[in-house]
């Protein structure tokens, strides 16, 4: 058999694949479904990254099982294309963003053909195409008409140098990640989405969905919820600071407040604080720090006192001290906190440094030395009528006194806040809302959807960190939908988040004028079966389009109330020092060649078979070689091959274990340990000198999810009947995968001694005697005493001697 051509073979396959539509989901809605789903990938100009592939091939791998199994699949692709990169890159090199992203998708797309991804290529979608964003915008507008899209003003990040509103995730160190410009808090009025009103139902719809424990369990930290008490605390001035507080129980131990240097009290109090000077001295330092910064545990304690006022502690009337820190927001909570010293590891270094009382409520820590917060049980101390009730009967009797008295109430929180939803930037999608000065912030009908981008001579934000639509009079002044009086239009966009929110919907009927998708297509398609994406999306993307969708399900757009019901995550591949690849540590591998020097199905089986899916793995040359020289062997079987329709007796048994163990370990994501069982019955085969057409149809059906193009050219080269992506999953028969024989472990005191060849399901009295009798066994036993024998049956012996 002549050498195997992969370049020429692999064109060969996508160019067929392509002209005979293989991969497009039907229309026979009769059909069992599968609906399987990555997430679709921002268009950089870098293009494909080689940790790409190791996602969308696990997810190709079993999409191509479903189509042999007999579904109907939907496994479609598309382009997350609006954002801040390709606006910066356009602003950088004076290019049209929407260039930018049509020369990008080209490259990635070019890119993950091929690598012999079956995508639904049908249905490829763009969240730039007007035919697209015109049902981000009308899902907009929805939210908008049923009060959960409001405007707010709020604290920003701001460069100064770009004059632009940053992300949190922009802000490095106190400067702008991209121009190292200074940074500072502004107020601005942003639109925010109401994802708070949706809290609890996302919390609690977790139990319907089989997501991995560790994706619900950073869901369930992120909302946050907490059952405590909102808590009034009276001013010298006479005005009330609410907090919220999970512990109210530990009221008698507030020996201070600490609110944010945002709260408006502030500027309410500025006539009666002696220190203003001091107290906008630190407010602008504070401006100067992203929240994250702010809110860093291991950071120095910093604040001032508010000297001139006082709150009023409601438990037992002491007066106690009012601090500014950063390490309190504004946005979030009441931005006011009770401090309890001796039971907060941050109010005790705080109390520390300014020379506050600590005074233990919690029976149990060392507060000379420490704060005690191992403090929820225990008993009540120092707290007046609470004193000797345990931790959980203090709760309960503190919110009843402040209840009676007046001073606050029980409260569920969440530590979720509303999503801030607008950007001051050009390159997203704009906001279908016009402000009339009679009517306030009015719809736009959406009869005039899509509202699209206007040409604009300069991306840049303006001087004073307003969007490039701002200075756009054609654009702004437009008349009120309501009362046709003057009126201007939103000149903010939509966050990249907006587009990704309700994607997956759109892949079900794509090319739909008249609605997002059809009902049918909707109620055929959905929920997705199975998506995998990055742990990293799960508090932002997952979360975002989880609250979207359960919007969507109460205005009756979708019939279910989730939108996934399974959820699993990859690891990252490393760079070859075991590092995060990036440019700096030139350690970046680029797939294109990859899959030039060995490749698609090499590169394809190799990012399978690297290691645990769920987990980070390093690159390896030597081990990308090994799984070429698998696939050389696969290759080289056509030399051994004999007629034979059926299994023959001597690989009948390892066949059906080998179907067995691919198809499970697929459905488990174990897909090294599927890949090792074929480098097995490979083996096995080589052993033989000889493998029958039955036998090689099976290894080629089982493979081929794995290494598509060499599979469907052997197939088709040694005419095995048809096409191989028309065939039948192979199935096996339980009753052959049952081993005859098992390996045992034999132990002394614990310790492996031996190993022991027995029948399955071996009684015990034949297991000990067989074990006793093994040369390794006698010698290590020599000259003690057996006083006890352990059989654990099919798995180990284990003798306890003196």
């Amino acid at each position: 058999m002549s050498k195997y051509d992969f370049t020429a073979i692999e064109k060969k396959w996508q160019k067929y694949w392509e002209e005979h539509h293989t991969f497009a989901a039907g229309t026979d809605y009769s059909k069992p479904k599968f609906y399987a789903l990555v997430e679709f990938p921002y268009p950089s100009g870098q293009g494909l990254h080689i940790g790409h592939p190791r996602p969308y091939t696990a997810m190709d791998i079993v999409s191509r099982k479903r189509r042999l199994e007999g579904y109907n699949v939907l496994f479609p692709m598309g382009w997350d294309a609006f954002g801040l990169p390709t606006e910066n890159y356009a602003i950088k090199n004076k290019i049209h963003p929407a260039i930018v992203t049509k020369n990008n998708i080209a490259h990635f797309k070019a890119q993950l053909q091929s690598l012999g991804l079956s995508f639904d290529w049908d249905r490829e979608i763009n969240t730039t195409d007007p035919e697209y964003f015109k049902w981000t915008q009308w899902i907009f507008l929805q939210m908008f008409k049923k009060g959960l899209a409001y405007k707010k003003e709020m604290s920003v990040n701001w460069c100064t140098s770009c004059k632009v509103v940053l992300a949190n995730e922009e802000v490095v160190g106190g400067v702008c990640e991209r121009c190292g410009g200074e940074v500072i808090h502004k107020v601005k009025s942003q639109w925010m989405l109401k994802i708070t009103e949706y809290a609890q139902r996302l919390l609690d719809d977790l139990a319907e969905v089989n997501y991995l424990d560790k994706i619900k369990a950073t869901q369930i930290n992120w909302i946050g919820r907490s059952t405590g008490a909102e808590v009034d605390f009276t001013t010298t001035t006479g005005e009330t600071l609410t907090v919220y507080t999970t512990r109210p129980d530990t009221l008698f131990g507030a020996t201070y407040m600490v609110i944010s240097p945002e709260h408006p009290y502030i500027e309410k109090w500025a006539d009666k604080l002696s220190n203003m000077e001091e107290i906008r001295a630190y407010q602008e330092k504070a401006a100067r720090k992203s929240d994250f910064e702010r809110t860093e545990m291991a950071k120095d304690k910093t604040g001032v006192e508010l000297k001139g006022i006082r709150a009023i502690n409601p438990v037992n009337g002491r007066e106690i001290p009012i601090f500014i820190s950063d390490y309190v927001l504004m946005t979030y909570g009441t931005g006011a906190i009770m401090a309890v010293p001796a039971h907060d590891t941050r109010d005790y270094d705080f109390a520390k440094v300014f020379h506050l009382p600590i005074i233990e409520v919690v029976a149990g820590g060392d507060i000379e030395k420490e704060a005690f917060t191992d403090c929820a049980t225990g008993k009540m101390v120092n707290s007046g009528f609470l004193d000797g009730l345990s931790v959980e009967e203090a709760k309960v009797k503190i919110k009843e006194w402040l209840k009676e008295n007046g001073k606050g109430h029980e409260k569920v929180n969440y530590k979720l806040r509303d999503w801030v939803f607008s950007r001051q930037r050009y390159w997203g999608e704009p906001i279908p809302i016009v402000y009339c000065e009679k009517c306030g912030y009015v719809p736009l009908p959406e009869s005039e959807l899509p509202l699209t981008l206007p040409e604009v001579d300069s991306y840049m934000p303006t001087d004073n960190g307003e969007s490039p639509l701002s200075t756009l009079d054609s654009f702004i002044n437009t008349t009120c939908p309501h009362c046709g009086g003057p009126a201007k239009r939103e000149t903010d966009t939509m966050p990249q988040w907006a587009g990704s929110s309700w994607y997956y919907l759109r892949y079900c009927d794509p090319k739909n004028k008249e609605c997002l998708a059809s009902k049918e297509a909707l109620d055929y398609w959905m929920p997705v079966d199975w998506y995998n994406g990055g742990m990293e999306h799960t508090t932002l993307h997952l979360l975002y389009s989880r609250f979207w969708h359960k919007f969507l399900y109460d205005i009756g757009a979708v019939s279910q109330k989730e939108p996934y019901m399974r959820r699993t995550s990859h690891g990252m591949i490393l760079g070859e020092d075991g590092q995060k690849m990036s440019k700096s540590r030139g350690n970046v591998i680029n797939p294109d060649e990859v899959v030039a020097q060995y490749g698609a199905d090499t590169l394809r089986l190799y990012e399978m078979f690297i290691g645990d899916f769920e987990k980070t793995a390093p690159w390896s040359p030597s081990s990308i070689r090994g799984c070429k020289r698998f696939l050389d062997r696969v290759w080289a079987l056509q030399d051994m091959l004999t007629d034979g329709e059926e299994y023959r007796p001597e690989t009948r048994a390892l066949m059906h274990k080998t179907i067995k163990k691919v198809s499970e370990d697929i459905e488990n994501l174990k897909f090294n340990t599927a890949i090792a069982s074929m480098m097995a019955l490979i083996n096995e085969i080589y052993a033989l000198g000889s493998i029958n057409r039955a036998e090689l149809r099976t290894l080629l059906l089982l493979l081929n999810p794995f290494a598509p193009h060499m599979t469907e050219e052997m197939y088709e080269v040694q005419n095995l009947g048809g096409v191989l992506n028309e065939q039948k999953w192979p199935t096996f028969d339980p009753a052959l995968c049952v081993d005859e024989m098992v390996e045992l472990v034999v132990q002394i005191n614990g310790k492996v001694r031996s190993r022991l060849q027995v029948p399955v399901d071996s009684a015990q009295a034949d297991v000990l005697e067989k074990a006793k009798a093994e040369p390794k066994i006698q010698d290590a036993l020599q000259g003690k005493q057996i006083v006890k024998e352990i059989y654990v049956q099919n798995k180990l012996v284990n003798f306890v001697a003196k």
